[in-house]
């Protein structure tokens, strides 16, 4: 396996939906450890790059390499073996299930066993099955949300929905998260919890981020880098000092100008 810095590499993906190019001609890179964000206007091609990299779409053309891996061509649960892993914007949980039940199917891909051996419930399946609930729980209890372990999802906050999707991502122990709109539905108070988690998420567990987030604070705050989509094309890059003071950025957002130079 490749110990290049770039962790992630994208190369000149595009997409057209019904003859509408929805990503035109993108790359980008997230190196490791990196806090990456990717903005842009509603409409701008932002989700519909998440569902390329993490392999809901497949691109019309372009190449997406991922830890030395070429992963144009995989499956995704090929990518979620490699440490790539995602949150969504309306999260996507099962929401019968309880919130460790939740953590569980999130370790499916690093457990070893068999349907057979957990049918005839074999000591090696039991000890698997013990391990996966004990680190489930140690998730929980590292974002502060231990006590819901055993609450129904559906039953929850949509904000505690949130932590509980970033919980089922982290135990596939990824080296990259993809969060899609994190901060949605968050006050103010719980969007500077929101900061320091993704900060906690980079030092504490060594894993890179990339996030869309409409909230401008939020991603200057946090990204040590910024790309920017406009109808599908990158019209910038860069630190987020050089973001705020983008004359196509600011142009791109229009009547939200302020709110990126804030």
């Amino acid at each position: 396996m490749s110990q290049t810095q770039n962790l992630l590499e994208v190369h000149n993906i595009e997409i057209s939906f019904g003859g509408l190019k929805a990503v035109n001609d993108f790359s980008m890179v997230v190196k490791r450890n990196e806090i990456v964000g990717l903005i842009g206007p509603n409409g701008a091609g932002k989700t519909t790059c998440f569902n390329i990299i993490s392999h809901f779409y497949k691109p019309d053309s372009g190449r997406i390499i991922f830890d030395g891996v070429e992963l144009t061509h995989k499956g995704t649960d090929k990518v979620i073996q490699l440490g790539l892993a995602r949150t969504f914007q309306n999260v996507e949980l099962f929401k019968s299930m309880t919130v460790l039940e939740n953590l569980l199917v999130g370790q499916h891909t690093q457990m070893k066993h068999s349907v057979f051996s957990d049918a005839l419930s074999l000591p090696f399946s039991r000890k698997a099955d013990r391990k996966a609930r004990e680190y489930g729980m140690q998730i929980l209890a590292t974002l502060g949300i231990e006590a819901y372990a055993h609450s129904v999802v559906k039953n929850l906050p949509f904000g505690i929905q949130k932590m509980v999707e970033t919980a089922r991502a982290l135990v596939s122990k990824p080296k990259l998260i993809l969060l899609d709109e994190p901060a949605a539905g968050s006050n103010p108070n719980e969007t500077h919890k929101l900061a320091a988690l993704i900060r906690r998420l980079r030092d504490d567990f060594g894993v890179a981020i990339l996030l869309v987030e409409h909230d401008m604070a939020l991603v200057m705050d946090i990204c040590d880098r910024i790309y920017v989509l406009d109808f599908g094309k990158k019209i910038a890059e860069g630190e987020p000092s050089v973001i705020q003071n983008d004359k196509n950025v600011i142009e791109a957002y229009l009547g939200d100008s302020e709110e990126i130079l804030d």
